[in-house]
């Protein structure tokens, strides 16, 4: 009992000098403040005692306004370096999407520029918008169907050559067959004028990127780098569409054919827009140069060319105006005729072999 007296006693001196404590600094704060007052020696010794503890207060305060101002700004810092990510990821979207923007733009410039150069050719522009799974290299589809002209068996090309033909037309997508697929065929020739070899370009199953020129003669005129274009048998690929490129020649198993392997003109591992064929008008000749004349007997060209068609001219109304008297002729017989009122007289044969008016 004694001991819980003593340490009851010792915390209530212990509270007390605090006490104490706390009202001396306040006296000598307020007093401080107070400059026109002039302090006695006690009030002297009182401050230059508590002046250790003011200075302790003043330290510990103004880290205190340095902590909160801290906490303050790093606060801020974080709020606006999240910003600034947000602002970033932003940006870095935007970028892409304009990168997939100047790309198809890229793409679509080329297939207009296309388009007017090959000016026999009425196409219309379409996009790849899914690949058959079971058939990735060979078979794509587009988003171009009947409603926008598009039919069976017309040929899909790009600016760098062709890319095959539809298989099947929907109303608003089809289905195109690449010249990759090993059950594709198309009538080509070497575009080389001393060659013009005829043969099939088909897909490969063993090499899927790179189609076959196959029923090449042994002996004939194909060499490596040689164009492939097309023929135009057939009625599905018009004529002179680049096909690719012979990379190398190979013999068949029977000896008596070889086969060309080819660079495909367009990367079909790329491929995004493509154009359908739906018209096709041949190109017209170039004009033949005129043979040579003899000299001292020279003819001016146009000059002939325009007097043998005044002379066609001249044959074909003359035909004309003769139809026309034999036309005028029969009129006035037939007029004649029925002005008379004489009926037509007809020959029957008579019975016993004579002949009955």
């Amino acid at each position: 009992m004694s001991n819980y007296i003593r340490k009851k006693n010792h915390s209530g001196k212990k509270l007390a000098a605090l006490i104490v404590v706390f009202i001396i600094v306040f006296c000598s704060v307020f007093l401080s403040s107070r400059s026109k007052i002039e302090f006695s020696v006690p009030d002297k010794t009182v401050m230059a005692i508590m002046s250790p503890f003011q200075n302790t207060f003043s330290w510990v305060g103004s880290q205190l306004a340095f902590l909160e101002k801290t906490v303050s700004e790093m606060r801020h810092l974080h709020q606006q370096n999240k910003q600034l990510r947000e602002e970033v990821e932003l940006l870095r979207a935007q970028n892409l999407t304009a990168s997939e923007f100047a790309a198809e733009n890229q793409r679509l410039r080329a297939l207009l520029g296309y388009k007017q150069v090959a000016t026999q050719f009425d196409l219309v522009a379409a996009k790849i918008i899914g690949r058959e799974a079971a058939t990735w290299s060979s078979v794509v589809v587009i988003n171009r169907g009947t409603a926008d002209g598009v039919a069976d068996n017309m040929a899909v090309v790009t600016e760098l050559g062709l890319v095959g033909h539809v298989m099947e037309a929907g109303l608003n997508t089809s289905k195109v067959q690449l010249i990759l697929d090993p059950r594709s065929s198309v009538g080509t020739l070497i575009q080389r004028p001393e060659s013009r070899v005829a043969g099939i370009v088909e897909g490969d199953l063993n090499d899927p990127n790179h189609p076959r020129m196959i029923n090449i003669p042994k002996n004939a005129d194909v060499q490596i780098g040689d164009m492939v274009v097309t023929s135009g048998f057939g009625g599905v690929y018009p004529k002179g569409l680049v096909v690719g490129k012979i990379s190398d020649i190979h013999n068949d198993e029977g000896g008596l054919l070889k086969y060309g392997v080819m660079d495909a003109s367009v990367n079909f591992e790329k491929l995004e827009d493509v154009a359908v064929i739906v018209a096709s008008r041949e190109t017209p000749p170039e004009p033949l140069p005129p043979p040579a004349q003899t000299p001292g007997t020279e003819t001016d060209p146009a000059k002939t060319a325009e007097q043998l068609k005044q002379s066609q001219q001249a044959v074909q109304d003359a035909g004309n105006n003769v139809h026309q008297a034999q036309q005028q002729q029969l009129q006035q017989s037939q007029q004649q005729q029925q002005t008379q009122g004489q009926p037509q007289q007809t020959t029957q044969p008579a019975p016993g072999g004579g002949v009955r008016r």
